[in-house]
């Protein structure tokens, strides 16, 4: 009998593998067969990383950050049976605005993909006279429509919430400059049709722990449970030899998500392998998105590694909140309204 429920809906095809027996520290396993997608995927296509996934139809598809040979990064669409084996476009999307008419952002990387309602959204990092984020929407993967940008720059790590709370979209966000910011708040956002957006709230600050002491940001799209917003996220430490990209996990008000209830303190997962620590940029777990199966509580979380691969890790849904809430460390801002 599970102890925490999942509202969403079953995916009794979700990836899955069963936990190693000699598994220590936090209930998060790796696929044995990592990486799941290598270099120079498709043509023109140098690495993919980063990427977004979700089930559709009778499979899977996903959004991928595909990093051109020329080194410009787009969003390429993929499709699967099984979650693990990807066949992609070789084509990058093609982007419209509301009258059909092109609208291709410069540069689009790290993209997340959520379904909310009937409809589908694309969020990426792009440029938009500073680090800002684009949006698009579709229905049937066929059409990808660009929405105006919710945010000024400068502005990175958007994801949408799966579902509206007290009628409005939500989004996280994490407010950024162009380079590598010196400051990384996780920061929630409301709007009643994505176009204006308004009563923004801090979500939770850097912590104090070595893995996430530099900055913060979302990663996968909040999975909706009995307990709270279960949220994986990533956090950055600064090393002499540069950065370190580790996933965390916390979990949010079902109503507030701006209040922290429970915040992990020790990391779910951290660089240790080699293709997390070796690749384009060394030493990066870095999450964007999980399948679910709400009937059996099993959730197989997506991660760029070392901007060279895409990983996939395995949790199950009582295990990981338990650990959240065993190793929980929360602050005053935290737990606080974030309005200030």
């Amino acid at each position: 009998m599970s102890k925490y429920k999942m509202i969403s809906q079953p995916v009794p095809n979700v990836p899955w593998q069963e936990r190693p027996e000699n598994l220590t520290g936090a209930p998060v396993w790796r696929y044995n067969e990592n990486p799941i997608i290598g270099r120079n995927p498709v043509k023109g296509v140098a690495r993919i990383f980063n990427s977004a996934v979700m089930p559709y139809e009778d499979g899977f598809i996903g959004v991928f950050r595909g990093e051109q040979t020329n080194g410009i990064p787009y969003i390429y669409l993929g499709r699967s049976k099984d979650a693990i084996h990807w066949n992609f476009d070789e084509n990058k999307i093609n982007f419209v605005d509301e009258e059909g008419k092109p609208f291709m952002p410069r540069y689009a990387y790290d993209p997340r993909l959520v379904k909310v309602e009937d409809t589908y959204y694309i969020i990426w990092c792009q440029d938009f006279y500073g680090a800002a984020i684009g949006m698009a929407k579709t229905t049937d993967f066929k059409t990808f429509t660009r929405i105006e940008n919710p945010f000024l720059p400068f502005n990175r790590n958007a994801v949408l919430f799966p579902r509206k709370i007290n009628g409005n979209f939500m989004l996280l966000s994490r407010p950024s400059d162009s380079g590598h910011t010196p400051f990384g708040d996780i920061f929630v956002s409301e709007s009643p049709d994505l176009t204006y957006w308004g009563k923004h709230r801090h979500v939770m600050g850097k912590g104090s722990e070595w893995w996430e002491s530099l900055k913060i940001g979302g990663g996968a799209a909040p999975i909706e449970t009995s307990e709270g917003w279960l949220l994986f996220y990533h956090g950055v430490s600064g090393t002499c030899n540069g950065y370190v990209y580790s996933i965390g996990g916390a979990i949010l008000d079902i109503d507030n998500p701006s209040i922290v209830k429970y915040r992990c303190e020790t990391f779910l997962l951290t660089p240790e392998e080699w293709y997390e620590e070796r690749g384009f940029v060394p030493n990066v777990c870095f999450p964007c998105a999980t399948i679910h199966d709400s009937e059996s509580g099993k959730i197989a979380i997506y991660y760029g590694a070392a901007d060279s691969y895409v990983g996939l890790a395995f949790t199950e849904l009582d295990d990981i909140i338990d650990y959240i809430k065993e190793n929980s460390v929360v602050t005053p801002e935290d737990t606080e309204i974030g309005r200030r």
